[in-house]
């Protein structure tokens, strides 16, 4: 699996069109509306190395509203939320 993480500017009237359209596009796991300089953060999860140029080039960068992007390719992920999931029995 491969995850790329991409920064997005948007048009600043249609913030939520775009985070609800960019969320619709398979390969798209989650979209955040964040404070800073970038309005959006799109969580990108594909199988194949070409599959990221087809989910951001051809697809998210053309959602209407979608001002610029900056991709960043992740090499490892390093979560301790996600071994906690793994080895929960459920109990708090």
């Amino acid at each position: 699996m491969l995850t790329a993480i991409v920064l997005i500017k948007t048009s600043a009237d249609r913030i939520p069109e775009v985070a609800e359209q960019i969320s619709e596009i398979p390969g798209i796991s989650e979209v955040y509306s964040v404070t800073g300089d970038w309005d959006l953060i799109a969580m990108v999860r594909v199988h194949r190395h070409e599959d990221l140029a087809d989910v951001i080039a051809d697809r998210l960068s053309k959602v209407d509203g979608v001002v610029g992007t900056n991709t960043n390719i992740a090499f490892r992920t390093y979560s301790k939320h996600d071994l906690d999931a793994a080895f929960s029995l459920g109990i708090d």
